[in-house]
């Protein structure tokens, strides 16, 4: 226990400003959903539908929030009940956020090719055709989208953004955990958060991915 939570009885302080939205953001397949999981152990309350459940591709589930996809048509009433929680914004959606709140945003960034590996896995599962665009034009094509969306996060002036790897937090989950919690202001249960961390969710790495191109 450290000084600061002897000091509060062993109690952890409040974890967040209960007007800031926390926003979980990154490329689809890049470790939003783990993320959540991960904010959820820690004590920030998740703002989900449940609408979207758990499958092969996602086992822990994803986390998401249907009407999040309505943002650019308007729809950000729901912004209300996130006040003080979490909830997943994929990085397309973010230039639709309402400049009247307060956000605080966690990014998350995963080498290219496993987004590419993971995404050509999960369209597979679902029937649909893979090949509709080859991996170099759309590593090129994400690569740009990251540009723009860091640049523009770093002109808004509503929002703080921590920039975690997902490669990282696999690798050295009790380093990158411990930076997402200061963050955060040293108020998250970093055991917990841990503890939701599942290595063997880690099926598309990079290292296999090189592998297997080299044996071709």
């Amino acid at each position: 226990m450290g000084l600061f939570d002897k000091l509060l009885g062993g109690k952890k302080k409040a974890c967040f400003d209960r007007e800031i939205v926390t926003i979980v953001s990154g490329l689809p397949r890049s470790g939003t959903s783990m993320m959540m999981k991960m904010l959820e152990a820690g004590g920030i309350p998740v703002v989900t539908d449940n609408l979207r459940t758990a499958d092969e591709d996602n086992p822990k589930g994803y986390y998401e929030l249907e009407r999040v996809k309505q943002l650019p048509k308007g729809d950000t009433a729901w912004l209300e009940n996130a006040k003080g929680k979490v909830v997943k914004v994929i990085s397309a959606l973010l230039e639709h956020l309402p400049a009247g709140y307060t956000y605080r945003v966690v990014f998350m960034h995963r080498a290219i090719p496993e987004i590419l590996a993971s995404q050509r896995r999960m369209l597979a599962h679902r029937g649909e055709p893979a090949d509709r665009v080859s991996d170099e034009k759309m590593a090129q094509l994400y690569q740009k989208h990251l540009r723009q969306v860091k640049g523009w996060l770093s002109r808004q002036p509503n929002m703080t953004v921590l920039y975690v790897s997902y490669n990282d937090l696999l690798h050295e989950p009790a380093e990158q955990v411990a930076q997402v919690n200061r963050f955060f202001g040293n108020c998250l249960d970093e055991e917990k958060m841990l503890a939701a961390i599942d290595p063997n969710l880690y099926r598309q790495r990079q290292e296999k991915l090189q592998a297997a191109t080299t044996a071709q």
